[in-house]
């Protein structure tokens, strides 16, 4: 099971952590991605982290690179998404998932997902 925390309402510029975290003794065997869907949109990939930490890799549009750092701490069974310099547009629920494919942007490939955290950004 993975639960989401860390959102809520910020004024453009600011800044959010979103933590996802899980009791599963096999978290540090999965791969691990933060999605988001805006109202009326499709889920869109974000970001993705390797199981070990260390390969990340980010949606190829310009929209989070830059601004968007995901993290993980396989001791405490947790993947992280620092998000900087939010826009409006990165108004959404944000949701993270875990898969055993690396290098995926698909969200059919990621086979565990938590129930989402809102992240709302105003102008």
């Amino acid at each position: 099971q993975l639960v989401e925390s860390g959102g809520g309402l910020v004024q453009a510029g600011g800044s959010l952590r979103l933590s996802c975290a899980t009791s599963g003794r096999t978290f540090s065997s999965y791969n691990m991605g933060w999605f988001r869907q805006a109202p009326g949109k499709e889920r869109e990939f974000v970001a993705s982290i390797n199981w070990s930490g260390g390969t990340t890799y980010y949606a190829d549009s310009d929209s989070v690179k830059g601004r968007f750092t995901i993290s993980r701490d396989n001791a405490k069974n947790t993947v992280y998404l620092q998000m900087n310099i939010l826009k409006p547009e990165d108004t959404a629920v944000y949701y993270c998932a875990a898969s055993s494919i690396w290098r995926t942007t698909d969200k059919y490939d990621y086979d565990s997902w938590g129930q989402g955290t809102q992240v709302t950004v105003s102008s």
